[in-house]
């Protein structure tokens, strides 16, 4: 049997268990508090603590590691003694002898030198390094002293280029003997940058000599750069990148810059003689680093130290050897980028020294065609056996590159010729232009350079066509290519100024092509579409060639709306241009603008008739644009009221026809409109004033459409059927009954209410009988007015105040019985209609 003890000593029990949990959780809670400090503590701890122990108090995380903190120093120490160094020798030299000179420089120099060997078999590499770091400088300052003590008189640029030579080769050396230290040799490296420079202006070289001497030091680096494989040497290939791309850089901006403004050959081509080097050096040098990443291998640790020479990359040191103290980083961006940059830089730098001697020995601009044509021979670069990838890729873009500033350059001929047609605009028919140029050039200068500029439409359209393969960029170079060679052939007849008639064919030929073009659908049918339009308006010049261009694109564009592909575009085009077909034909028959209105009207017919002939979309453009037809002719009418009268009921007509359709049944309420609109058109004209003649045409159509309505759905109520067509003449009317002091209006108005009241009642509609009750208490008291003004004035004074006590009176005596009646007329209006 299972033994249940008292609850007492149940609950005793329970509790020790608890305690003894909560102590064990206090045990994993200060173990685990022990853990997160080792772990964030740069700092070694104790091995473990006493497991059941207090939890051990953590010191605060330091915010620098100690090899940091020694760099730090010695970096600080190193400093200081140069920048001492320096006061000595600028200050206190003049105090010393010159044995004492020589003993204190020489002493302190060669001090500096030799002490890192000691340090350096003691295993002090960082302190060693700075003590370098300290030598180096110091012979700098020798040098300076050396020469205001004894070279005074020499030339300060020659002495520092022979100064600097001396100094890189001295540190070359020093590095050699020391090779753990990693300072002096990059150090000559950019010692190195200086003697050619400094000799190129000793000698008066001039900007080609600076320049040839900048860029004969940057090969010298790249060369340094590429061929420097060991993992030891890694800070001499930093080093030498950096001076490659930096004084080369500076090096291409001078070259560059003479050969932009070279004034003849000869200097064109010196200045090409520094970048054709140049170029040879980066696509080389983009070369190796492309072939060397080709070979390299994430996994291989051999690979990784060649992995990416310019790039700066090494192996981590060999096992058993302290590790650098520069950090580490994954190569693979910059295998990816840096060859592609490389050969991008090389190959525009090839095509920009071609540019700089065709820019002075080509005239009139044709050194942008030919500079396109080197572009374009630079594509064939990338069918070189053995190319790397990345090398093909910077060669293209700088191909890319040069085509897309020779388009940029051609677009202004293209603009002219493409926008200069819209001048005829404000000067329609004003006479026939002397050529095609004269045509497009209303408002805008003439370019000088359109042969040059349609030379390099046509050769990129045709590399477009030609070299592009690929074939899932197949069909859009295509489209490129067509709307090149369209832009061409829009600015041949102004760039050939050939005569203003065979312009217009060649627009109207060029139209028929672009929508017969077997290209990606879209292309062709804008670039049609952009032509026809520059087509128009370079006929507005003459009448005769206004209407012949029309009527040629109107025919034109309602054939290819037999397409159903293009329809969507062509059949509102085809109605674009018939309805300026139709203003035009107008005035050129001399008509008055209402008269020219209802020739207009013939294109919303035709919209109306074959509307229902085409898709969904092209249905709905044909609409919108027999629309838009419809409103010129209505603008167009405004000015005669009769015609407007006429217009808008051809129209309604219209909008009914549309209505019998079963997907536009709306149209209806468009065509009740335009009928009403065209009825107040014509009693304006009539100079109509009663209000009843232009309300109860719209009445009775809407009082029969709201019958239609209850009858097809008995739920519908009585004020959306009847309320509206009740609303519009009742309450007109009223209005005039205020003004007018006949007795006919009252008469009448009065019936018409007494007898909609009694209909409302007797078919029990709320909207009838609340309209005609309400307008026929109103007549009644228009027509009391005159009578109770009367005996108002016949009454004393004080009647009125008495009357409406007792009023109040009778009204606070009866207000429950009142209330009672209010609430069974309102349920009696409710339940009806």
């Amino acid at each position: 049997m299972t033994y249940l003890p008292p609850p007492a000593e149940e609950l005793r029990f329970l509790d020790a268990e608890l305690r003894r949990l909560d102590a064990h959780r206090a045990q994993l809670l200060a173990r685990r508090a022990w853990l997160v400090s080792v772990l964030q503590s740069a700092a070694p701890g104790p091995a473990t603590p006493p497991f059941g122990g207090p939890a051990p108090t953590t010191a605060p995380r330091p915010e620098a590691s100690a090899p940091r903190v020694q760099n730090v120093l010695l970096v600080l120490g190193g400093v200081l003694l140069t920048i001492a160094a320096m006061a000595f020798t600028l200050v206190s030299w003049g105090h010393l002898g010159i044995a004492g000179r020589a003993a204190v420089l020489g002493t302190v120099t060669a001090a500096a030198l030799a002490a890192p060997v000691p340090l350096l078999r003691r295993g002090l590499r960082s302190t060693a390094e700075s003590v370098a770091g300290l030598g180096l400088a110091l012979t700098v300052l020798d040098a300076y002293a050396l020469h205001e003590a004894a070279l005074a008189d020499t030339d300060g640029t020659a002495y520092a280029a022979v100064a600097a030579t001396v100094l890189a080769g001295a540190w070359a050396v020093y590095g050699t003997a020391l090779g753990a230290l990693r300072l002096p040799r990059p150090a000559a490296l950019a010692a190195a940058q200086l003697p050619l420079l400094l000799t190129a202006l000793a000698a008066d070289a001039g900007p080609h000599g600076i320049s040839a001497a900048l860029l004969l030091t940057a090969t010298a680096d790249a060369a340094a750069a590429l061929l420097v494989t060991s993992p030891a040497l890694r800070p001499v290939r930093i080093a030498a990148a950096i001076g490659a791309y930096g004084t080369g850089g500076w090096g291409l901006l001078g070259a560059l810059w003479l050969s932009w403004t070279a004034p003849d050959p000869g200097a064109a081509a010196r200045a090409a003689a520094l970048l054709l080097p140049a170029s040879a050096v980066a696509l080389t040098a983009a070369w190796r680093i492309a072939g060397t990443a080709r070979t390299a291998e994430p996994g291989r640790t051999s690979a990784t130290n060649a992995t990416n020479t310019m790039s700066g990359t090494d192996a981590p040191a060999a096992a058993g050897t302290p590790s650098p103290a520069l950090p580490s980083f994954s190569p693979q961006p910059l295998t990816t980028t840096l060859p592609t940059a490389t050969a991008l830089l090389g190959a525009l730098v090839l095509l920009a020294a071609l540019g700089g001697v065709l820019r002075v020995t080509l005239p009139g601009g044709w050194a942008v065609p030919a500079q396109l044509l080197g572009a374009l021979a630079l594509l064939m670069a990338p069918r070189i056996p053995r190319m790397p990838e990345q090398v093909r890729h910077g060669v293209a873009w700088a191909s890319a590159a040069v085509q897309g500033l020779a388009l940029l350059w051609a677009l202004p001929l293209v603009a002219v010729a493409l926008f200069g047609p819209l001048g005829w605009a404000d000067r329609p028919w004003s006479g026939g232009p002397a050529d095609a140029r004269d045509a497009v050039t209303v408002h805008a200068p003439w370019l000088s350079h359109s042969g040059p500029a349609l030379a390099v439409l046509g050769l990129l359209a045709g590399a477009l066509a030609l070299l592009v393969r690929n074939a899932a960029w197949r069909q859009r170079a295509l489209a490129g290519a067509a709307v090149l060679a369209w832009a061409a052939a829009l600015s041949l007849p102004a760039a050939l100024e050939l005569p203003y008639v065979v312009g217009l064919l060649l627009l109207g030929l060029l139209t028929v092509a672009a929508l017969a073009l077997p290209v990606l659908p879209p292309t062709g049918t804008v670039l049609a579409l952009v032509t026809s339009v520059d087509l128009a308006f370079l006929a507005l010049a003459d009448r005769t060639a206004t209407l012949t261009a029309l009527s040629a694109l109107t025919v034109l564009y309602a054939a290819a709306s037999a397409r159903s592909r293009l329809a969507p575009v062509t059949v509102p085009a085809a109605l674009a241009y018939a309805t300026a077909l139709a203003c035009a034909t107008g005035a050129a028959a001399g008509w008055q603008a209402p008269h020219t209105a209802l020739l207009v009207l013939v294109v919303p017919a035709v919209a109306v008739a074959v509307a229902p002939r085409f898709a969904t979309t092209a249905r709905v453009a044909c609409e919108v644009t027999g629309a838009v037809a419809a409103v010129v002719a209505v603008g167009l009418a405004v000015a005669d009221a009769p015609m407007l009268a006429l217009v808008l009921s051809s129209l309604g007509v219209l909008a009914g026809a549309t209505a019998t359709r079963p997907d536009r049944r709306a149209a209806g309420y468009a065509a009740a409109a335009l009928f009403a609109l065209a009825a107040w058109v014509r009693l304006a004209a009539w100079e109509v004033t009663a209000p009843e003649a232009y309300t109860l045409p719209v009445t009775v159509p809407a009082l029969l459409v709201g019958a239609w309505r209850r009858r097809r759905d008995p739920l519908t109520g009585s004020w959306p059927a009847y309320g509206p067509g009740l609303a519009v003449t009742l309450l007109p009317s009223l209005a005039a009954l205020w003004r007018d002091e006949g007795w006919p209006r009252p008469l009448l108005l009065g019936s018409a209410a007494l007898l909609i009241t009694l209909l409302g009642a007797r078919h029990r509609l709320r909207a009838p009988l609340v309209l005609g009750g309400a307008v026929l208490v109103l007549t009644a008291l228009h027509e009391l007015a005159p009578y109770l003004v009367q005996f108002a004035d016949a009454l004393p004074r004080w009647v009125p105040p008495a009357l409406a006590g007792l009023l109040l009176l009778a009204l606070g005596a009866t207000y429950e019985r009142r209330l009672r009646d209010v609430r069974r007329v309102r349920d009696v209006l409710g339940r009806m209609s």
